[in-house]
């Protein structure tokens, strides 16, 4: 059903398509003696222009424990792109050595741009403020097993708004299961852009409200989504330190919360996690690390059509 499409997008796949995916990856989860030897032969190529932890390593284990290989680069300083060689010729010459491309890039539009060049399968794993639609696989199955489904929730997103791609892809991710309303928490600087509440929620009729105040909107949430905010995104110091401490999440606050409040976060948290809150039950995003490894064998498996 996937076999030789990319994944730009967070809306590239229909929902029906997604549960599948879940489905997939809820059983490598549970056989994961199944599933060792599917990609055999079968070589991944990880291309990433900026820096990732998570992602990347996530990439390579998923493919590293289907049976496959794994080539690339972690950093541009070590490709042909610190020599000026083009994306485009770039993306012609790996992918006459991979069968799948895994690519982060700080440009909004890599990955639709690699698509339209690749004689393989494209993941997009980061464009910029974009989009992130792999990560958005992980939070919605982890949603999945944690609250046993992805609709009828009231889901807050709190922190950077404006520049994370993972809030920008999961908000049109969600926004197409039905009975979902959104409470967005940031400063007036960091708030979600118009293409969000405007396109999707306003469009589609997806009830949301916009805050200042965590306080205020904790005590009513089924999901917490809790970012950082990215220094990387800011032109202006002054205004990175001005709003990197504008939200933590600490035991007080907690406190204020449901007893069954999902709290996740896509990674690397600075302190907008407090160390304490990761003892606590509601804590998932460090499940949320794994659930993105079984996330990213299904689609690889799905995208090279051995499952």
């Amino acid at each position: 059903m996937l076999k030789g499409r990319h994944l730009i997008g967070p809306r590239d796949f229909s929902l029906a398509e997604n549960e599948a995916l879940f489905d997939l990856a809820e059983n490598m989860e549970a056989k994961p003696g199944d599933w060792l030897d599917v990609a055999r032969g079968r070589i991944l190529a990880t291309l990433f222009f900026e820096p990732s932890t998570r992602t990347r390593l996530s990439f390579e284990a998923a493919m590293l424990r289907l049976g496959g290989g794994v080539v690339g680069f972690a950093e541009p300083g070590s490709s042909s792109a610190a020599k000026g060689e083009s994306l485009a010729d770039t993306i012609r010459t790996v992918s006459s050595y991979a069968d799948v491309i895994a690519m982060r890039n700080p440009k909004e539009g890599a990955a639709l741009l690699a698509s339209r060049f690749s004689t393989v399968p494209v993941v997009n794993a980061g464009d910029g403020g974009h989009h992130h639609p792999t990560q958005t696989l992980t939070d919605l199955l982890t949603i999945r097993r944690l609250k046993g489904r992805a609709e009828g929730l009231t889901v807050g997103f709190c922190g950077d708004l404006k520049f994370g791609r993972t809030v920008h892809s999961l908000a049109q991710g969600l926004a197409r299961y039905p009975g979902n309303r959104f409470v967005l928490v940031s400063p007036p600087e960091l708030r979600v852009p118009d293409f969000i509440t405007g396109e999707v929620f306003g469009k589609e009729g997806i009830p949301y409200e916009e805050t200042d105040s965590l306080e205020e909107a904790l005590p009513r949430l089924d999901v917490l989504y809790m970012t950082r905010v990215q220094k990387e995104r800011f032109f202006n110091e002054e205004d990175y330190l001005r709003l990197k401490d504008a939200y933590i999440l600490d035991a007080a606050r907690m406190r204020l919360a449901k007893a069954d409040l999902a709290v996740l976060h896509p990674l690397p948290r600075v302190n907008e996690i407090a160390a304490e809150i990761d003892s606590d039950p509601r804590a998932a995003y460090f499940a949320q690390v794994r659930y993105g490894m079984f996330a990213r064998m299904a689609l690889i498996a799905s995208v090279l059509g051995v499952a």
